[in-house]
């Protein structure tokens, strides 16, 4: 049975080729993703955010295009990407916005009568 995942290609406003992941990447469907970084042109920027699960077959085949590849991640994948060593050879980012990627945690909002 295969894991539903959806692949998007596209493009970001500098003209990099980009190709969107949504759903889960494992064994049963390794075979699209790597046709699809296969085809597409280019250096490309493949956006994991909406990833829930990435098995190792799924990381074969990251692998085996780290070289022309940036990888943009949520909090979730950071780390397998990291303990996996593949941060160390391609580029991950998070995606702006994450709470991870921000900094340190900035704390409750502060009431207005505490303004100074």
């Amino acid at each position: 049975m295969t894991t539903p995942l959806t692949l998007t290609p596209g493009r970001r406003a500098d003209g990099t080729t980009l190709l969107t992941a949504v759903g889960e990447i494992d064994m049963s469907n390794t075979d699209a993703l790597a046709a699809a970084l296969d085809t597409a042109p280019g250096p490309v920027v493949l956006d994991l955010t909406e990833v829930g699960y990435l098995d190792s077959a799924g990381l074969n085949v990251l692998f085996s295009h780290a070289d022309r590849m940036e990888l943009i991640t949520g909090p979730l994948l950071a780390p397998v990407l990291t303990v996996s060593g593949l941060a160390d050879l391609t580029t991950v980012r998070e995606r702006p916005g994450d709470a991870a990627s921000d900094g340190p945690d900035p704390g409750p909002p502060v009431p207005p009568e505490e303004w100074q």
